[in-house]
């Protein structure tokens, strides 16, 4: 399957806040699950937020809730992640893919398309 490209990543300060898009092409995004995940430097990729193919369904790992909103339109085949208050610990390369299971980001699958860094720093 075609990855999901993630964008939006930037260089922030502490408690600011910063949109990351997952868009892709020849795959229509209504049929599917989607998560963002990310991987800090030296540490394995972990699943942050997921949300149902209607987006009735959303869940977040407890170091993201209350700061972080992940959202879909379908009509415009993308998701988004919207991050608040962000925090150093907070830095690290995002991604976007297809999963199985929402809650707990469950089986990503497909090929991790290129991510986008997010650096947190004052």
């Amino acid at each position: 399957q075609l990855p999901l490209v993630a964008s939006g990543g930037g260089l922030v300060q502490p408690g600011a806040s910063l949109t990351l898009s997952c868009a892709t092409s020849g795959l229509a995004l209504k049929d599917y699950y989607v998560g963002w995940f990310r991987q800090a430097p030296g540490k394995e990729r972990e699943g942050i937020s997921c949300i149902h193919a209607s987006g009735s369904i959303t869940d977040y790992a407890d170091s993201v809730k209350g700061r972080f909103t992940i959202s879909r339109d379908n009509a415009k085949n993308m998701a988004w992640l919207q991050m608040n208050s962000l925090k150093p610990e907070d830095t690290a390369d995002y991604y976007c893919s297809l999963v199985t299971q929402v809650v707990g980001c469950g089986s990503p699958f497909g090929s991790w398309g290129q991510g986008t860094q997010v650096t947190v720093s004052s």
